[in-house]
């Protein structure tokens, strides 16, 4: 019998993938309106050069491991404790700085100027636009009442707590919160779910993890033996990893837990 019910953060109940693309779409638009840029351009030249440049940093093994993003990187602060946070504290505005300024190297601009104004701008374009998916707090709302509710997120403190600050509804669902960045290490690495099950005092068929990414949420259940369901809202394609149910809409967890 399932008793509680551990919930991914990003791009489960979040939409952070929409508030990341709305905030670069803000700020690219920015260099529309000075330069004349075609700003879907500059955006996929920006992304691609965070990408690389992330990678290139000493953090990136620590970023990995904690499940920290490029596009994160391009807006959290980081003011945590440890030597890796402030390793990574340290660093970042370089990179916000060179993602923009080689982003706008690369369709014909080079202003150092501009490239700063619009990596200090991304930051404050991302936390004026959250987004929760539509379903999730009708589907809480029934939830809350007959299971324990846990979250467990991938990522830095600090980022992650902005995110729900900025969304202060959806805390107030969870009985306990589990963030990669306080365990540390992320999904799908086993420990933090058997950590989960610590935490709530439930054994690993008494749970069930929900989520969107099947390489961290689903495979880090599997390994640690807790059944999943991956919600697939936008028809990915199955990879080697297999969830225990597929859903499209979180409504559907109702059936899957009348089982």
């Amino acid at each position: 019998m399932i008793k509680a019910l551990f919930f991914d953060l990003d791009d489960t109940l979040l939409w952070d993938q929409k508030s990341v693309k709305v905030a670069f779409t803000a700020t690219c638009n920015i260099a529309k309106d000075q330069l004349g840029i075609d700003p879907n351009q500059l955006e996929i030249a920006v992304r691609k050069n965070a990408r690389q440049l992330y990678a290139t940093y000493p953090t990136y093994p620590f970023t990995q491991m904690i499940g920290i993003n490029p596009f994160e990187g391009l807006w959290g602060e980081f003011n945590d404790d440890g030597k890796d946070f402030n390793q990574l504290k340290a660093i970042v505005s370089d990179y916000r700085r060179n993602a923009w300024i080689a982003g706008l190297k690369d369709i014909g601009i080079d202003d150092v100027e501009l490239g700063e104004f619009l990596a200090e701008t991304f930051p404050i374009e991302r936390k004026k636009h959250p987004f929760v998916f539509d379903d999730s707090f009708e589907v809480l709302d029934q939830l809350k009442h007959n299971y324990t509710l846990l979250l467990l997120t991938n990522g830095a403190p600090s980022l992650q707590n902005t995110k729900l600050s900025i969304t202060p509804k959806l805390k107030t669902y969870f009985d306990h919160i589990v963030i990669s960045g306080n365990f540390g290490k992320g999904k799908p690495d086993p420990s933090i779910f058997v950590h989960g099950l610590e935490t709530v005092s439930l054994k690993r068929d008494e749970v069930l993890m929900i989520g969107d990414n099947l390489m961290t949420d689903i495979l880090g259940a599997t390994r640690a033996g807790i059944p999943s369901v991956w919600i697939n809202r936008f028809d990915k394609e199955r990879n080697e990893v297999n969830p225990d149910f597929e859903i499209k809409q979180l409504q559907e967890l109702f059936t899957i837990l009348d089982q």
